[in-house]
């Protein structure tokens, strides 16, 4: 056999390994494309877990004790807040209510109408007042017109006598009504001055009627209802009210407090001060020394404090009673009130134990956040913490399933 043929019959294993590559591609690629669905599909079910359905209570944050702490405190007192602003407003005339626009507890502005007195005799008399005006106004124009009439025959007979034609006499009595009608005019317009400021007086008595707030405030005490008399004065009866109601600048609040004359040495103008009302004995209230009024009681042997508060609350209100305490140094006092007074309030579902601690799960932007927690004291189905949260909080109570830290969580408004 020549050489052709052997070549001929010689097998070529590159290509069988190409022929064989080519007919198993096909299921590498359908191989790798099923592995990604695989891959996406178990990405996708761990992302779809559902949320876990919790329950929370907010946890609330409070002073505790009945007094503030007492480093820093060098003398207390009791005293009572008061407004150095404050007026019992009544009309300026006596008259009858026909309204009362106010309740107590409302809160006015300045010039703000408070009630209304019958006012139909001051529209009749402020009627009269203007028609008066108006007569008087006439009449200067008629004497105007008058006065002008007895200037040119005035002038007139003055040529005439320097001409002859007339008597003395005449010019004489030609003068004479001149200087009559200018006397005239003179009086009506003054009897129009008159007229005006009567006007204006018939107008301030009708304004007069209407009562105003004198100054921004709230309404403590509402005296009078519609169909009362009221007078600016006591007419000696038991008829007549005096004033309509009673307004408070509650911007105006301090607190007056009597201290022993043996001890107001240790007080002095911008002294910091402690206060807590009797209604809220578990809120301090910064505040500090106004001012000492420079006088004594001999028979209590005091002297009045006034003091001021640092900020105003609408839980303070007039002539409710406070106990104070002089501070000698306001820092450390604060820093020492926050520290040993300041607690966070729980229910008891949400303290848990894990490895020896006691923990509790927060809520923090819709996922779980667990805390370890000091418990300062427990009481009925509460707890105190005195360490690990903050008031304001959300804390989770009940929940649907085993709680981890970082787990997506759901707030549920109906209950687990």
């Amino acid at each position: 056999m020549d050489k052709e043929t052997l070549n001929s019959l010689r097998m070529d294993r590159d290509a069988a390994a190409r022929d064989a590559a080519q007919r198993f591609r096909p299921w590498v690629w359908a191989g790798a494309a099923v592995l990604v669905l695989l891959i996406a599909a178990g990405v996708w079910q761990v992302l779809r877990t559902p949320a876990i359905a919790v329950e929370v209570a907010t946890a609330r944050a409070e002073q505790t004790g009945g007094t503030p702490a007492t480093g820093g405190a060098i003398l207390n007192a009791s005293g009572y807040v008061v407004a150095r602003r404050v007026a019992t407003v009544s009309s300026k005339v006596t008259g009858q209510l026909t309204e009362v626009l106010v309740e107590e507890g409302m809160a006015v502005k300045e010039g703000q109408v408070l009630a209304r007195l019958d006012d139909r005799i001051a529209r009749a008399q402020l009627a009269l007042a203007q028609s008066r005006l108006d007569t008087a106004r006439a009449s200067v124009e008629e004497v105007e017109v008058r006065y002008a009439e007895a200037q040119r025959n005035l002038r007139r007979n003055t040529a005439l006598r320097e001409q002859g034609l007339v008597s003395q006499a005449v010019l004489d009595a030609a003068r004479a009504e001149d200087a009559a009608q200018a006397a005239r005019l003179d009086v009506v317009r003054s009897e129009v001055k008159t007229a005006e400021r009567n006007l204006a007086l018939s107008q301030r008595n009708l304004d007069e009627m209407t009562v105003r707030a004198p100054f921004a405030g709230m309404v403590t005490i509402k005296n009078d209802q519609p169909g009362e008399i009221v007078s600016p004065v006591s007419a000696g009866g038991g008829f007549t009210r005096i004033g309509i109601a009673t307004i408070v600048d509650m911007a105006s609040l301090e607190i007056e407090v009597d201290v022993n004359e043996s001890y107001i040495n240790r007080v002095t103008e911008g002294q910091p001060v402690e206060a807590v009302l009797n209604a809220y004995p578990d809120w301090r209230i910064p505040a500090r020394v106004l001012s000492i009024v420079p006088t004594a009681d001999r028979q209590k042997a005091t002297v009045k404090v006034r003091i001021a508060f640092e900020q105003l609350d609408p839980r303070i209100l007039p002539e409710m009673g406070v106990q104070v305490w002089f501070m000698e140094q306001a820092a450390q006092a604060d820093k020492q009130i926050a520290a040993t007074n300041r607690l966070v309030w729980v229910p008891q579902a949400a303290l848990q134990s894990a490895d020896g601690m006691d923990i509790v799960f927060v809520v923090q932007e819709g996922r779980s956040e667990r805390r370890a927690v000091r418990v300062q004291q427990r009481r009925g189905a509460e707890v105190a913490i005195s360490a690990g949260l903050n008031g304001g909080e959300q804390v989770v109570i009940k929940a649907a399933a085993e709680l981890t830290d970082g787990a997506a969580v759901q707030i549920s408004e109906d209950g687990v």
